[in-house]
């Protein structure tokens, strides 16, 4: 009798230890829901869309959207209609004999939106996107995406107007500004902006110097150096741009430069003045930097290292 209620014991110890190890997964992801369920609900910075709610047409593709964007609001932004149009001209290369998948093509199949952010008056602004694009033989392609659109950036320098030898006296201007998506209060950087629906890149350029400069700087007063660099060869229609991360934004930064000569004495009150170090409460600052030094101050902003690669080598060409 002792050893059969032993026994007995024994079952139920061992049955109570089963239905624990197999309950502790639903009891993590219970957790762990409710957890990211109650920061959603107090933090007042976090703006996630997640739900899938419907389905839309482009093109032929599903397309899965989350709850609070329309396919007519998609379709409109136009980051996503020109990666689109750049994608499916892509593609359809591959029915090239010579192309590389032209034996096992690659074809977009869906397209996922996951989230979304809207900027000042409800514009949409980033989209982050899930792009399934796989081959018949079941093979797929990294599809990943930030979508936010086309920036330009100038490298704009300042020089004295009394001599013709300006190579050692030649300054750059950086803003210095707080860049949250990389953790910095204060990022040196080339002078930047987005550029609008309306699709104006030499126009946000001028407005960026004008405002942060005090300077007017009109359209044709800008040399785009990515236009003088870029080969005209590109047959899936990419931008005339630098694509500082191609494997997963969509982002590409068409440079700029400009050489405006000012006073001795005004450049020399503004390289006392324009350190870089702001006032209280202070966004954006300025800071100018010796030509000389731009490859060092601005070694963390790609911008900077790609304006300052293409003017060196366009002017050892002969080009500038």
């Amino acid at each position: 009798m002792c050893r059969w209620m032993q026994s007995a014991s024994m079952l139920w110890a061992a049955g109570l230890l089963l239905a624990a190890a197999l309950s502790w997964p639903l009891f993590q992801q219970h957790m762990a829901s409710s957890l990211a369920h109650h920061l959603l609900k107090r933090s007042p910075f976090v703006h996630i869309h997640r739900h899938i709610h419907s389905n839309a047409m482009a093109d032929g593709v599903r397309i899965d959207l989350p709850e609070g964007l329309t396919r007519d609001q998609l379709q409109s932004f136009r980051p996503f209609k020109e990666w689109m149009a750049t994608l499916n001209r892509s593609l359809a290369r591959q029915t090239t004999a010579s192309h590389p998948f032209h034996a096992d093509p690659y074809a977009l199949r869906s397209i996922t939106v996951q989230s979304f952010d809207r900027f000042g008056g409800n514009r949409l602004g980033f989209v982050k996107l899930a792009a399934s694009v796989s081959n018949a033989a079941g093979e797929s392609l990294p599809g990943a995406a930030l979508l936010r659109g086309p920036s330009v950036a100038v490298l704009f320098m300042l020089m004295p107007d009394d001599t013709d030898d300006v190579d050692d006296e030649r300054y750059a201007v950086m803003t210095v500004q707080p860049r949250i998506p990389v953790g910095s209060m204060a990022f040196a950087e080339l002078p930047a902006g987005m550029v609008d629906d309306a699709g104006s890149f030499k126009g946000a350029a001028a407005k960026e110097m004008e405002e942060e400069l005090g300077i007017t700087i009109t359209d044709h007063d800008l040399t785009c150096l990515s236009e003088l660099a870029v080969a005209d060869d590109n047959d899936e229609g990419l931008a005339t741009a630098m694509f500082p991360s191609a494997g997963g934004c969509d982002e590409h930064v068409t440079l700029y430069s400009h050489e405006r000569r000012v006073p001795r004495d005004q450049l020399r009150d503004w390289t006392g003045r324009l350190t870089g170090l702001r006032s209280e409460g202070e966004k954006i600052t300025l800071k100018l930097v010796p030509m000389r030094d731009l490859w060092r101050e601005g070694a963390r902003d790609a911008k900077a290292l790609g304006a300052l690669a293409l003017w060196e080598a366009l002017r050892r060409e002969g080009r500038l």
